[in-house]
């Protein structure tokens, strides 16, 4: 058995270049990088900035197009292909409502004929690496077998599986059962995704699939951010792991605030990572309605100084 390695999933507005730099810096561990989705061939200043060479130095980033366009497909693959991208990763598995009902995403799952033959124009055209990132159905687990004998059709750089079909978004549990028909059927690489929160979690993966050596995690990862450490049997004690928290938080300060024009902006995005990160400290209800509600950097920063020092983590 090879040594297992870990993937970010890639989170809308959450893991971008200012994110990630700020987490391989502080943690590390992470074999694969996958970016926020880009669905418009013509890239904004976002995506431009996300994925440029500068920001990604020294981290293995896979771009993720978001699209069921072949002509669009096509046509982004080709401007990462510019940017010095080898290898891109197809959307098929975000859950997102409004993605979804323009057929896109998880939504394409519902139409396997177009997709089919939108693979096939893709892998005949793109001169890059092709990976895909999906779901098992639009609503129903029967879809896999269908999905999956398409995806065997195509030479796919690996397939990464969330077993929880489009409805189900992130509740009800994963279906470990269409997982291995994956393993047991597919010739591609797999990588697993879903609900991978700690390290009973990830065990219990582990040990009902033994042959599968990667795994992408995304909330869980985002939640808490030493969570790989878990996985490799490490374990901080809870001031030190406390002051690592703080000094990545204060790395993506810094980052937004040097990315984002005015505090609106960068407090929108710090406030996101605390709908993650607040349940990590013990009886902190107070601190944290303050931070949500609070409108000017300085004051974020102040109130944010307090609950590190103030509160401790009960993970």
């Amino acid at each position: 058995m090879e040594q297992i390695k870990y993937y970010m999933a890639p989170m809308e507005g959450v893991t971008g270049y200012v994110y990630r730099n700020a987490y391989a810096k502080y943690y590390g561990g992470i074999e694969r990088y996958f970016t926020p989705f880009v669905a418009n061939k013509k890239l904004g200043h976002r995506e431009k900035n996300d994925v440029c060479p500068e920001h990604n130095a020294g981290m293995a980033v896979v771009p993720q197009i978001l699209t069921n366009r072949a002509e669009d497909f096509l046509a982004i693959a080709e401007i990462l292909r510019e940017y010095g991208y080898d290898t891109v990763n197809l959307n098929l598995g975000c859950p997102s409502g409004t993605v979804a009902a323009r057929g896109r995403g998880a939504g394409f799952l519902a139409m396997p004929d177009e997709l089919d033959h939108f693979l096939e124009e893709i892998f005949e055209k793109c001169p890059l690496r092709i990976s895909i990132k999906t779901r098992i159905g639009k609503e129903n687990p029967a879809e896999w077998e269908r999905l999956l004998a398409i995806y065997e059709k195509y030479p796919l750089e690996e397939l990464i599986v969330h077993p929880r079909v489009q409805t189900d978004f992130y509740k009800n549990r994963v279906n470990l059962e269409a997982f291995a028909r994956a393993e047991k059927n597919s010739r591609h690489s797999l990588c697993y995704n879903g609900d991978i929160v700690d390290a009973a979690s990830a065990a219990h993966i582990r040990e009902g699939f033994p042959s599968v050596d990667k795994f992408m995690i995304g909330r869980g990862l985002i939640k808490h951010p030493w969570l790989l450490e878990e996985l490799s049997g490490g374990r901080q004690e809870k001031q030190e792991r406390k002051e690592r928290f703080f000094r990545f938080h204060n790395a993506i300060l810094e980052g937004y605030r040097q990315q984002m024009s005015g505090d609106k902006n960068t407090l929108f995005k710090m406030k996101e990572l605390w709908a993650y990160w607040g349940e990590n400290f013990a009886d902190a209800d107070q601190r944290l309605k303050k931070i949500r509600k609070c409108e000017r950097v300085a004051e974020y920063e102040c109130l944010v100084d307090a609950l590190f020092r103030e509160k401790e983590l009960c993970v």
